[in-house]
């Protein structure tokens, strides 16, 4: 591996079948490894994601860092960059007013992949899990598992074995669009499109009368 002004060179990978059961049990250890706090990231900066950027915004519980920090910066870009509308934009503040109802049981800090699609999933040769092109940073667990059902998806087999290591807490089903809302933004604000629209649409669902 070596890095320079213009390139970054990795190992090279063979891959093979993935053992999604063997995924399972590494995700749960991944985030069972923890984080010293809500924002934080291994090299103390800001969290990019592709072209996206957000301060680290550490020091507060995890429902008043994620819409503070998160969804509410990602929401004001998306509107700043014509992917959101004003009325999207609305129905997003409403849910990050209730994110304290929303955000599920407290939990501390997990340490996250921070782009858990599928095509950073990758199984080598003997099935082992390969996770590349992290950005990690302290979050909430549940934000990884989210983004893989988005783009991708996670197996009963690799569910169940995250489980029987880290078992999800009561109620996770019924926030996955919750914590899916920051993998749309980040896309509406990299990419446009219509991944406003659906981030705007999975916030209706939480945003109250």
């Amino acid at each position: 591996m070596a890095v320079g002004d213009d390139f970054l060179a990795l190992r090279w990978v063979d891959e093979g079948l993935l053992d999604e059961e063997a995924l399972g049990r590494d995700l749960a250890a991944l985030h069972g490894a923890g984080a010293p706090g809500f924002g934080w990231t291994p090299h103390g900066g800001p969290l990019r994601l592709g072209a996206a950027e957000l301060p680290s915004g550490e020091g507060e519980d995890w429902a008043t860092y994620y819409a503070r920090w998160r969804i509410a910066p990602l929401a004001d870009q998306a509107l700043e960059r014509g992917a959101l509308s004003r009325e999207g934009r609305a129905v997003i503040e409403r849910v990050c007013e209730r994110m304290a109802d929303l955000a599920g049981p407290p939990e501390d800090p997990a340490r996250l992949h921070g782009d858990l699609w599928s095509g950073n999933v990758m199984g080598g040769t003997d099935g082992r899990p390969i996770l590349v092109d992290p950005a990690a940073y302290g979050g909430h667990r549940e934000v990884d598992l989210a983004m893989l059902r988005l783009f991708g998806r996670i197996s009963d087999t690799t569910l169940a074995a995250y489980e029987e290591r880290l078992p999800l807490a009561e109620g996770h089903a019924e926030r996955v669009q919750l914590y899916q809302l920051l993998p749309l933004l980040v896309h509406a604000v990299l990419f446009g499109g219509s991944y406003g629209a659906s981030a705007a649409q999975a916030a209706r669902r939480y945003a109250g009368g």
